[in-house]
Parts: C-alpha cells; structure tokens; sequence
C-alpha cells in the first residue's frame, strides 16, 4: 500500500481522503495513519503547489545554475550544497554528474537580481570554481505536469 500511496499523492496531493482509501481499498483511518508515518519518517517531505505564473500578473525569473566546486575534505559535497541552499533565493539543489558538481535553481522577479546573486554571493563562495547560468524561457512540463495543453475541440461531426 505504502508505494501506491505515495504514487497517487504525489501526482495529486489533494486528493480527498475518503477516494484515497476507495483507490487503495482501505479505510480513512489507514491511510491517515500511512501518511502520518511517512511524514515521521522524512519520507514524504513536503506538499507543494505546481502554479503556472506565466498566467498570472506576477512576473518572474527562472535560472538554472551549474556549479563546478572543490568538494571539502570528509565532507564531499554536502557543506557546500548546504552553504547554497541556505540561502532563501535558492530554490532547489541538486549533486549531479558531468562537467559540473551542483545544479540550483533560483526564482526571482529579474534577470538582474539572478545575476547579481550569483555574482555576489554564489560565486564569492570560496570552494566554487566556476558557473553557468541559464534563463528558464519557458515551461512545457513541470514536476509531470503538462502546462500548456492544447485544447481538443470535442464536439461530435455531425452529418446529414
């Protein structure tokens, strides 16, 4: 039950409890006891909203940014992904494999507040050895979702 449950949720987290347990064919009570383990147990981390702000009046400024650095010695490269994250522009970090060592993710409202973050703060870090900087232009599909679907028409062919 534990795997499918976190399946479903993770496509849909708001899914009302009562379908929850039909789909899982339990009760409520089970499955509010599951959830409330896997948030004990770190496995479920969070609940996040997928919004489109390109629909919005909000303007905003999506940046990947590669970092190559000097993982510290007996301590790899946890310190300085957590030096990065600390930080409240940084929206996610990742440890990946290639040219570089670490990709984050910013938001901010320009492309002027990215640039000067990673001028002022992430590259003055003292174990980063360089950066690239890429401007998300736009977003086809997010976290599985699909944000700009095309609208089918459905209406039936009718002939005489």
């Amino acid at each position: 039950m534990r795997e499918e449950l976190l399946a479903i949720i993770e496509k849909n987290s708001r899914i009302p409890l009562d379908e929850l347990a039909a789909m899982l064919g339990t009760t409520e009570d089970k499955v509010i006891n599951e959830m409330a383990a896997l948030e004990k147990e770190g496995v479920i981390c969070g609940y996040h909203t997928l919004i489109d702000w390109e629909k919005t009046s909000q303007e905003k400024v999506n940046a990947l940014i590669e970092v190559r650095v000097t993982p510290q010695r007996g301590q790899g490269f946890d310190k300085i992904a957590e030096r990065i994250y600390n930080y409240p522009e940084v929206r996610s970090v990742y440890l990946i494999s290639g040219g570089y060592d670490l990709l984050v993710t910013l938001e901010e409202k320009s492309l002027k507040e990215i640039s000067m973050f990673v001028t002022d703060k992430l590259s003055t870090l003292d174990t980063v050895l360089s950066t690239a900087t890429h401007f998300i232009l736009k977003r086809y599909k997010d976290h599985g979702t699909i944000l700009d679907k095309k609208r089918t028409d459905e209406r039936e062919i009718i002939t005489p």
